[in-house]
């Protein structure tokens, strides 16, 4: 079976073509009005899993599929999202595309979108209007802060939720301006956060028949990951100037945690308690920094944090990454050297465990994407098919409706 023959199963069950892999989500429709990152992550999940994802993009497409044309890779994010999906256009704004809507959420299980909250409103698809079409469908909606409170008016791209959020106040060094995160953090957290609510309102449908609307905002969804840092505040909000701890650790409790330099790139270096210490220094040859009283226990470690960092980049620096990489993490102490983003997309690793694989995309040649990071017992780890041309699946999902121009 080859990446370009495995189509998702259509309503009644059956696959869309001969040999598509059943998945746990087979058999289930999601109508997908997601853009950019956030909503298409999790239809991406949903179609990884065997769901039949119908994506309805607006005359030129969404987001990501416009910046296309400004060329320098840009396309690259919109194949990895949207690999196993079918392709709608509709134009919202006009009777006909209303109608073929209202035709595709008659024979839903799910509708996603992640638009501004009052969009779906005002395009004259309110919550009630999506009951009295399909009492069985599950509505989930993500933005950036919310439909609800003070915030919900306004608009929220990756950047400025990590800087509402807190993200950048503890990124970065502390002589120096926040920084935010390199990936697209809060999109991908909450599009993660948003396929679990699905799936949990999906779970009670089954058991109760009740179908319940769910809501997940980026800005509360990226909150918990700054656990770290909200324990060296006190965990009260009491107005205690945020710390940019760098490389180190984010709330400062573990020492060592940073990235050391080697002679042909850079390590980052972690001991998790005095075990992991112990194996680190008599590695090095270094076996007295154990019993060293600056060092002895991780609260004494921490007090000398700067001397225990000067004392490891004194070991690194003159070695090579892989061999220190190899040598500690034999010894049981984690690490890893810091990589190009070129480096990880060839790892032998994620390619073994088919969570990367090289495609032949239809529309952009030769692409490694990647595969769902949720793996299901007895489904094959592969993209089903790569994402498609704007309204390729028109006719197959609306036969009565030809793609409008």
């Amino acid at each position: 079976m080859t990446l370009f023959d495995q189509t998702g199963p259509g309503r009644d069950g059956a696959p869309s073509s001969p040999g598509a892999p059943e998945g746990p989500l087979s058999g289930i429709r999601v109508i997908d009005l997601t853009q950019i990152y956030n909503g298409p992550y999790a239809t991406f999940l949903m179609a990884q899993a065997g769901a039949d994802v119908i994506k309805v993009e607006p005359p030129g497409g969404e987001h990501t599929r416009r910046r296309q044309r400004d060329g320098g890779g840009v396309h690259i994010p919109h194949a990895m999202l949207n690999s196993g999906k079918k392709f709608v256009m509709l134009d919202l704004k006009t009777a006909e595309g209303k109608a073929g809507l209202e035709e595709l959420i008659r024979t839903a299980d799910v509708l996603i979108e992640n638009f501004r909250p009052g969009v779906m409103a005002r395009l004259g698809f309110p919550v009630e209007h999506l009951r009295e079409l399909n009492p069985r469908l599950v509505y989930a909606a993500s933005s950036g802060y919310g439909t609800s409170g003070p915030y919900s008016v306004y608009p929220a791209m990756d950047l400025a939720v990590q800087a509402m959020s807190g993200v950048m106040s503890v990124t970065g060094f502390p002589d120096q301006a926040p920084v935010k995160a390199g990936p697209a953090i809060c999109d991908f957290n909450a599009g993660t956060h948003l396929y679990a609510g699905v799936m949990t309102a999906l779970l009670e449908r089954e058991r109760t028949g009740r179908a319940r609307t769910v809501e997940v905002s980026m800005f509360e969804a990226i909150y918990p990951a700054l656990a770290s840092n909200i324990g060296l505040t006190g965990g009260e909000g009491g107005g205690k100037p945020d710390e940019r701890t760098g490389n180190r650790h984010g709330g400062l409790s573990i020492c060592p945690y940073n990235v050391y330099p080697a002679s042909d790139g850079w390590l980052a270096i972690l001991a998790n308690n005095n075990q992991q210490w112990d194996r680190l220094v008599t590695w090095f040859g270094q076996a007295w920094a154990a019993t060293d009283p600056r060092f002895a226990t991780m609260y004494d470690r921490v007090v000398h944090m700067d001397e225990v960092d000067a004392l490891i980049e004194s070991w690194t620096r003159d070695r090579p990454k892989e061999e220190l990489f190899r040598g500690l993490a034999a010894a049981g102490v984690p690490c890893a050297p810091v990589r190009e983003i070129a480096e990880v997309m060839r790892d032998e690793h994620l390619h073994a465990r088919g969570a990367l694989v090289e495609v032949d995309h239809p529309l952009f040649g030769r692409l490694v994407l990647p595969t769902s990071p949720i793996i299901y017992e007895g489904l094959e780890r592969t993209i089903r098919w790569p994402s498609r041309a704007l309204g390729a699946d028109q006719d197959e999902v609306l036969p009565e409706r030809k793609a409008q121009e």
